[in-house]
């Protein structure tokens, strides 16, 4: 017999479903089979909704499923919602979230301690000198423009992502001016707007700015700026839940897989696998779950190097295809805000100096953030998120006070650290299938830029599952095999 929650869940659920409770006396794997079943039904009525009698946790995951993605950060939840937005028909396709840095009782509370997503400063730009992450970039300036018709959900407030339109600012000095202007050049081609400033129409525009050593500068007009990452993860999260995709606290600490040996025409050995089983550790417990499950997608964002090595991707010989690893890994940076009650005001762009400082006003009052990309020599260890404060003394502040003269008199209000997912091989994504894995994506390694570019991989990526192809913007050079050639696919502002 049931006990406990059990036996209260099926009482409560009996006039709804109308089955015994000797029916689902296996397992609550089963009475949770049927209550999707029943769930399912009720969407039907309630179309976008996520309406449930009882507040039920999502932690234990199916026994089965289409797709399991690893990583519960911006990407992973943007594949999954562009998966249920995209399938063929409602309920066609089965998805899970597996994230290890998530705690969650019921469907509304969540908390993500770790998480690059929600540490990130949000910023959105389309000055990029590759076509393809401008037309990321372009793509999803339109999503948070409509993101509100894409990921509301009935019963709830309006998703507002408080997206602040103040533009981008990259200043060059004579050595990176040309580089500049031919990145602008591509940017309009792509039907980006950017201004392009001399140093006397900077001054103009800008009179609180020191120009000295600017030759050139960059301006964003439309669609670019800054948002609230926190409220675009979880309207993400919100709608695909909504939508039918399940999410479980869990972390992948291995894959259960298939494999099949084939031999060249010149005698090499070639390893194709395919993975048949997600082995999930249970939050404290000893208890793992496996998943079943036809396809799976790493967005395991800083971690996701540990995550393809479980696939066997980098375990071969370094000569082999199997030996190539996947480039990525965590790359620790600081963020701080502080005070400046003298400051720029409202007007204040994010603003990218020759030094490859940045800045930008942080709500109202006088507040900004900023920081800088250390140099490889001052790379910070990754064992935890805590604060170098002597950076900002030493590395930061010199330089944005030079440029900015009014940040002489400023107070460090706060500070922060996250994880990059690094690319070390050239700094840019890898999006798309494995060769020998046939059913692993990847969806990682973005270098900082994962936030802004979410929305248009998660639909690339659903694409690539559902269609086998890439329709709405072409990213084939981002894809794994650039690895295996030793071919880089280069941006050039890189910040």
């Amino acid at each position: 017999m049931f006990g406990g929650r059990t036996a209260l869940l099926l009482r409560g659920l009996r006039p709804w479903l109308r089955v015994e409770p000797r029916r689902h006396r296996d397992s609550f794997r089963d009475f949770t089979k049927e209550f999707d079943k029943f769930r399912q039904k009720a969407k039907g009525i309630l179309p976008g909704s996520d309406w449930t009698p009882l507040p039920i946790s999502r932690d234990l995951p199916p026994e089965q499923a289409d797709v399991v993605i690893v990583g519960g950060g911006v990407v992973g939840w943007s594949v999954a919602y562009w998966l249920k937005r995209n399938e063929p028909q409602s309920g066609a396709v089965r998805v899970v979230v597996v994230e290890r840095d998530l705690s969650v009782s019921c469907l509304s509370s969540a908390r993500y301690a770790k998480a690059s997503t929600v540490l990130s400063v949000g910023g959105i730009r389309q000055q990029y000198s590759m076509p393809e992450n401008i037309q990321m970039s372009l793509f999803s300036a339109n999503f948070l423009r409509l993101i509100d018709e894409y990921l509301h959900v009935i019963g709830q407030p309006p998703v507002d992502v408080q997206f602040n339109p103040s533009g981008y600012l990259f200043l060059a000095s004579d050595e990176t001016a040309a580089i500049l202007e031919e990145n602008v050049k591509v940017q309009r081609m792509e039907g980006a707007k950017v201004s392009l400033l001399s140093p006397a129409e900077l001054k103009k525009k800008y009179p609180w700015m020191n120009t000295d050593g600017v030759v050139l500068a960059s301006c964003g007009l439309e669609n670019e700026g800054w948002f609230d990452p926190w409220t675009l993860l979880n309207a993400l999260r919100s709608k695909a839940i909504s939508m039918g995709v399940y999410q479980s606290c869990g972390e992948v600490t291995s894959f259960t897989s298939d494999t099949t040996e084939m031999v060249t025409q010149d005698g090499e050995q070639i390893d194709f696998s395919r993975i048949k089983y997600v082995n999930v550790h249970m939050p404290n417990s000893t208890e793992y779950a496996s998943i079943q499950c036809s396809l799976v997608v790493n967005a395991a964002g800083a971690w996701s190097s540990k995550v393809a090595e479980m696939a066997g991707i980098g375990t071969g010989p370094p000569d082999s295809i199997s030996g190539v690893k996947l480039p990525v890994e965590p790359k620790k940076r600081y963020v701080y805000v502080w005070h400046c009650p003298d400051g720029p005001g409202l007007g204040f762009p994010m603003l990218i100096d020759t030094t490859g400082a940045y800045c930008r006003r942080e709500g109202l009052g006088g507040n900004y953030l900023g920081g800088i990309s250390p140099t490889e020599e001052e790379e910070p260890d990754i064992q935890d998120l805590e604060v170098d404060h002597e950076f900002f003394q030493e590395k930061v502040w010199p330089k944005l006070a030079h440029r900015v003269p009014c940040f002489e008199s400023l107070k460090v209000k706060s500070s922060w650290a996250g994880y990059y997912d690094y690319n070390t091989f050239d700094q840019s994504p890898v999006i798309g299938l494995h060769p020998l894995v046939d059913n692993l994506y990847f969806a990682t390694g973005f270098s900082g830029h994962g936030l802004q570019q979410a929305p248009a991989v998660g639909q690339a990526i659903a694409e690539l599952i559902l269609d086998g192809k890439y329709k709405t913007i072409d990213l084939e050079a981002f894809s794994f095999n650039r690895l295996i050639k030793g071919e880089k696919a280069l941006e050039r502002n890189v910040i």
